[in-house]
């Protein structure tokens, strides 16, 4: 009994090779070829561009919060003291700082004392949140202490005010510049209680990645912030930083369980829940949307197939005739397809890589092209379009368009494999 070859035979991969080579008479064919092999290299060049994007603007937008803002807020969410007046603040935070440091995981406790005030330069005023802080919290947090950019020495710090590149553009203020807050809650007297007006030296300009911070905090010492805010001996709040804030879930209960009773905890995820929700739903609809997009790409494989055997229908037969199998006829339509696929989707995860890596000056140049203004970081949030190239979004792009290609290119395979060879070389 003669022996059959293994499937996928080299002879398989030659006819297949043969049937792809461009020829004269076949310039349809190769051209539609060409159709599907575009259309899947930019399809999966789209798909990875989108996911690196995506990635990029959440790990961006996350690192901005994470690194000029508290992982937990512990804050007195309201109670009634001995007076019978009712309070929000914090008076032994020093001792509630020091048992909240103590909790496994914890790496960085602040008090702070917050408010919303006026701040003016000459004839120039901007509405702004002042933080009050002291030197050393200030100097280890991240975002503000060493940021993108800055101007001045942080280190001076006591000596007047860190403020936001945003505020001292509203401002039109630098280094060296003073500038007037304006708190409504002021000076109490007998005659009631007169607005506050203070004057400080501007020692430090941050910029720390986000379009709402820079635009509007400013820090002050704390405990110039407690007597400019009639805090004298209490804060608002405790910063607590963590070593793991995406799991930061696990540390509520320790932490309020460290602050004792009367407090509550606010996390950054709370915060920005509505954002991040926001950008979880916009992932998922981008990803349909772009494999919907690789879906139409792969579709054009099954036409471009369907022309090719129509075109080969006498090969076919000859094929057949002379001893080939359907199994072996299928696979070297299956072959022509799945080349197809594969060499579109190692293109397209080339271009995507690159698009990925070099995003920065593809922006510039966008941007240069466009006469500037393409992005808005008063819109945005951030100041560029970020974009991380991971693991899994390639793999994930890559499993979707070879998956794609391998089962469309099925059904045209088996249609050849099945055509009659009598029928197809009945007029020849």
């Amino acid at each position: 009994m003669r022996k059959q070859p293994p499937p996928f035979a080299p002879f398989e991969w030659m006819i297949a090779w043969r049937y792809l080579r461009a020829r004269r008479a076949d310039g349809g064919i190769s051209t539609m070829t060409w159709i599907s092999l575009i259309g899947i290299t930019l399809a999966v060049f789209a798909l990875i561009a989108t996911l690196s994007v995506r990635s990029g603007f959440r790990t961006e937008f996350v690192g901005t919060i994470l690194g000029a803002n508290a992982h937990v807020t512990i804050y007195n969410p309201g109670q009634t003291n001995e007076d019978g007046q009712f309070v929000r603040t914090l008076s032994n935070y020093g001792d509630m700082a020091r048992q909240i440091a103590d909790v496994p995981g914890v790496n960085r406790v602040a008090p702070l004392v917050r408010g919303q005030v006026m701040a003016n330069s000459r004839d120039r005023n901007a509405g702004v949140e002042v933080f009050g802080i002291r030197p050393l919290d200030l100097f280890s947090l991240p975002g503000i202490a060493s940021p993108d950019s800055s101007s001045g020495d942080i280190r001076q710090f006591e000596k007047g005010v860190a403020i936001g590149s945003g505020v001292a553009r509203e401002l039109g203020v630098k280094i060296g510049d003073r500038l007037r807050l304006i708190s409504p809650n002021g000076v109490r007297t007998a005659f009631g209680t007169s607005p506050r007006v203070n004057i400080y030296e501007v020692v430090y300009i941050f910029t720390a990645g986000r379009y709402d911070i820079d635009r509007v905090r400013i820090y002050l010492p704390l405990d110039q912030a407690q007597s400019f805010f009639n805090r004298e001996g209490v804060v608002d709040e405790l910063e607590v930083m963590v070593d793991d804030p995406e799991s930061i879930d696990v540390f509520i209960n320790p932490l309020i369980q460290a602050a004792g009773d009367g407090t509550a905890a606010w996390t950054w995820r709370n915060a920005s829940r509505s954002f991040l929700r926001a950008l979880e739903v916009e992932d998922n609809v981008m990803f349909v949307l772009m494999s919907v997009l690789v879906l139409i790409a792969t579709m054009n494989i099954v036409s471009g197939l369907i022309m090719l055997v129509k075109n080969k229908g006498r090969d076919v037969g000859i094929l057949r005739t002379i001893g080939l199998t359907q199994g072996t006829i299928m696979r070297v339509f299956f072959i022509c397809g799945a080349f197809t696929g594969f060499i579109g989707t190692s293109f397209g995860v080339i271009l995507g890589c690159l698009f990925a890596i070099y995003i920065d000056p593809i922006f510039s140049f966008v941007n240069y092209v466009a006469g500037g203004g393409v992005w808005d970081p008063a819109i945005r949030g951030i100041y560029s379009i970020p974009a991380q190239l991971q693991f899994a979004d390639v793999i994930s792009a890559i499993v979707l368009s070879l998956g794609l290609s391998l089962v469309i290119t099925i059904f045209p395979a088996r249609r050849a494999a099945r055509l009659d060879p009598v029928e197809a070389l009945r007029y020849e």
